[in-house]
């Protein structure tokens, strides 16, 4: 594999086609590996997490379903990820692809024909369905870049809800507040304690914002979707802040991964770069492959690069800065080490950021003496560092100004 196509596939992570494959080698390749029980029997009665599933392909047109494993009682976890950093990668992939989705075709302008989906989705507890397929599930497993893995799908004739959804009060409000933006709602809901994860589903079915425009979000979409008007929201009230009057240094090692951040003091801007090496999910050549993205005090016009993960890594680091009262200059880095060759979802950064960010960090004077620990920190040299960040260069270029000055 070239290095151009290696570089194509860490861009492209499956959804674009930058290849020119009508089909990603890579997702082919996982699903083939993916150790799936066999559905037997075209009934499944079992317990959603809550879980509804809102694919994009075909959209305006997509299959949205309920999704459920084989068992009956407290699910919650399965559909849960704020809880699942307590277990390894391959428990949560077990669990995730034990989850047998239910498929019927829908126009998303029309989100009022499922009124019934809406509520489980809506639901803080399990909700026992039952689920009539055509015939026996066995479409293809979700890997995916932004989503959570997933098991098979199949073609519903029927779904009953056998069981009671408990609405929290204020996704009930937001929900039946059809004067009430969608932007306005999430902030509302996050404001209200309610999980990052339950508020991307109920954005996914349709249930917020203003009556007349509301519709169906596929599911990968609304991921990133909330994840970055939550912290835009947040950054509202970060930018009115003082500044860190400290470097601070911070690092978490995960599963074949190390995460780390660097804070200076100065205003808000944010750079996310991630390094994987070979033999990982999106890295088949022979050589680590390095790329990164940033935005300044006011922000981005236009999609990250990296997707999903560039937001994900944002919200949690907006979330420090509020708990803080101060903003900064955050430069955030991730090497992807051998072996960690699954397609996991954007919750593997967002909630190893978050745990990160709640441990205590080293401080230091200089920018220098932070650079001096990343380097002790990563496998990949300082120099490769300063070669990718647009925000470290700036920082060192701004120091020897004020020192000129």
């Amino acid at each position: 594999m070239s290095a151009r196509s290696t570089a194509l596939c860490l861009l492209c992570r499956g959804t674009k086609k930058l290849c020119g494959k009508a089909y990603c080698p890579v997702l082919v390749v996982n699903h083939a590996r993916a150790l799936l029980k066999p559905v037997k029997g075209e009934v499944l009665e079992g317990s959603t997490p809550p879980s509804v599933f809102v694919s994009w392909v075909g959209y305006p047109k997509v299959k949205i379903g309920p999704a459920a494993p084989p068992i009956l009682g407290d699910t919650r976890v399965y559909d849960l990820p704020e809880k699942w950093l307590g277990i390894s990668v391959d428990q949560v992939l077990e669990m995730r692809l034990s989850l047998i989705r239910g498929m019927s075709r829908i126009d998303v302008r029309r989100p009022s024909a499922l009124d019934s989906l809406r509520e489980i989705a809506l639901s803080s507890t399990p909700v026992d369905v039952e689920m009539k397929f055509t015939k026996p599930p066995k479409a293809p497993p979700i890997l995916d870049s932004q989503l959570s893995p997933m098991g098979p799908g199949g073609s519903l004739e029927r779904v009953r809800v056998l069981g009671n959804p408990k609405i929290p009060r204020p996704v009930e409000k937001a929900y039946g507040d059809t004067d009430l933006p969608a932007v306005k709602a999430v902030a509302y809901l996050y404001a209200s304690g309610i999980p990052v994860s339950s508020i991307q589903k109920i954005f996914s079915v349709g249930a917020l914002g203003v009556g007349s425009r509301r519709k169906l979000v596929p599911t990968r979409w609304s991921i990133t979707a909330v994840d970055d008007t939550i912290s835009k929201h947040l950054l509202k009230t970060v930018k009115q802040f003082k500044t860190f009057n400290k470097v601070l240094y911070f690092e978490r090692k995960h599963a074949k991964n190390t995460f780390t951040a660097i804070i200076a003091p100065g205003p808000w801007s944010y750079e996310w770069i991630e390094a994987w090496f070979p033999r990982t999910t999106w890295n088949r050549g022979p050589t680590v492959e390095v790329e990164g993205d940033y935005e300044g005090y006011k922000g981005r016009t236009t999609y990250a690069s990296l997707g999903g993960c560039y937001y994900a890594a944002r919200l949690a680091t907006a979330e420090y800065m509020l708990r803080e009262k101060r903003q900064g200059t955050a430069v955030l880095i991730r090497e992807i080490y051998e072996g960690f060759d699954v397609p996991i979802g954007v919750w593997f950064v967002r909630e190893n950021l978050r745990a990160l960010f709640k441990t205590k960090p080293e401080k230091y004077d200089t920018v220098e003496e932070a650079l001096a620990r990343l380097d002790k920190a990563t496998r990949l040299p300082l120099e490769t560092w300063l070669r990718t960040s647009r925000l470290l260069r700036r920082l060192l270029s701004q120091k020897s100004l004020e020192a000129y000055l």
